[in-house]
């Protein structure tokens, strides 16, 4: 993986993150926590390249549904 792909995938993860935190009323700090225990900074990674052709609120709908399964309570 080239040096322009991982600053692709880091700028994505940012800005779900970011999106993430909005739409739930967290910091950027708490959304990250949040999505790394609950698996969902490992689905953007793993599934980037489908994910980032998708809206960014499809990919926090994506987040919070794949947080659930694995136990979150943000919905």
């Amino acid at each position: 993986m080239g040096k322009i792909e991982i600053l692709n995938r880091i700028e994505y993860v940012i800005c779900c993150v970011g999106a993430f935190a909005s739409r739930f009323n967290l910091s950027n700090a708490q959304a990250y926590a949040y999505l790394r225990r609950f698996t969902g900074i490992d689905f953007l990674l793993d599934c980037y390249e489908a994910e980032h052709t998708l809206s960014i609120d499809d990919a926090v709908e994506d987040l919070t549904h794949i947080c659930l399964q694995k136990g979150g309570r943000i919905a």
